[in-house]
């Protein structure tokens, strides 16, 4: 059972990769064509996929009750990486939903 939380976690950690790489390719484009044809984003979808091959992996054996509401993992380290990379806000309300995902997942957690 490890393999496949640790194919969990993986696509968590994947997930998060894509939507940094794809925020930095939209971030460095100038135009909404030049984003699609940046080469971070194309590394972005690429990592996006690998994401999603773990995820299948992982819902062998997890049930998808399990493992989509774990997939919320990720919008806290995201959350927190995009502040400190493009000074995105992070202010009480995000703190406050973050939590709020985070208790979440706990709940989800305990079966």
């Amino acid at each position: 059972m490890a393999i496949y939380y640790a194919s969990l976690v993986a696509a968590v950690l994947f997930g998060i990769a894509g939507q940094i790489t794809l925020k930095s390719g939209a971030v460095a484009s100038p135009t909404l064509a030049a984003q699609f044809l940046n080469p971070l984003t194309l590394v972005g979808f690429a990592i996006y996929v690998i994401a999603a091959f773990c995820y299948i992996v992982a819902l062998k054996k997890i049930p998808v009750s399990v493992a989509f509401p774990s997939v919320a993992a990720s919008y806290v380290i995201v959350a927190i990486i995009a502040h400190l990379l493009w000074n995105e806000p992070f202010g009480w309300p995000q703190i406050g939903g973050l939590i709020l995902i985070g208790g979440g997942i706990l709940l989800i957690h305990q079966h």
